[in-house]
């Protein structure tokens, strides 16, 4: 698909540079770079969504729960 965007002079220069410098196309660095940003915005969304649900929880273990850990950590291993 082709569509057509306004940015600043600076950043085009400095996509140019890139996509010279990783010899890729224009069109190969703004997908990839759409891609790489949307990723990341979906994955902060389910980071915020799970911190939401979990926030409220209690994140201390119960202590049969809490001497079990305890228990299986190799003292050495340190």
């Amino acid at each position: 698909m082709k569509t057509a965007i306004s940015i600043p002079d600076e950043l085009f220069a400095r996509a140019e540079a890139t996509a010279k410098r990783l010899q890729v196309s224009r069109s190969e660095l703004y997908s990839k770079a759409i891609a790489e940003f949307v990723d990341r915005a979906i994955e902060q969304n389910v980071t915020e969504q799970l911190n939401h649900v979990y926030g409220s929880h209690k994140a201390q273990l119960e202590s049969p729960f809490y001497v079990a850990q305890l228990q299986s950590i190799d003292p050495d291993a340190w």
